[in-house]
């Protein structure tokens, strides 16, 4: 009996540290829950965002043309890191979706204007569509400050 108890109260003090070694998963919400879409979530010191495009949140509109598109996809994407606890400065990774790939050019001109020193590391690939007949979309990995 006393191995048992031993044996049970090891299992515990184990199972206490994995627990607290093991980092938690914070949703993380920037307006109504819609029930489909997390905008982002955190793990230890890492914030995962979901994709972003260049709808307004105020009125529910898509951006027209790529560089206003561009723009407001930034604009919610700075949104969704600040409501993680990051910024744009602590991006790692990104993920550029773009509707065109003639559009690329035009990407890197506005995307190098957006970090002061080195940008996070990128990938951007062409893709049949995005949501709403949107041009472009980032996803982005960053460091909760």
């Amino acid at each position: 009996m006393k191995k048992l108890v031993l044996s049970a109260v090891a299992i515990a003090c184990i199972c206490a540290v994995v627990d607290a070694q093991t980092p938690k998963r914070r949703a993380v919400k920037t307006g109504p829950a819609n029930g489909i879409f997390t905008p982002a979530i955190v793990v230890g010191d890492l914030v995962f965002t979901s994709g972003q495009i260049g709808l307004d949140a105020k009125t529910g509109q898509l951006a027209d043309g790529f560089e206003a598109q561009f723009e407001q996809v930034f604009r919610n994407l700075t949104a969704v890191l600040e409501a993680s606890g990051s910024n744009v400065d602590n991006m790692v990774k990104a993920t550029v979706f773009l509707a065109d790939m003639n559009d690329y050019n035009k990407m890197n001109e506005l995307y190098r204007a957006k970090f002061k020193g080195d940008p996070p590391a990128r990938t951007t690939v062409q893709v049949a569509a995005l949501p709403r007949g949107a041009r472009i979309e980032i996803e982005a990995i960053a460091l909760v400050k």
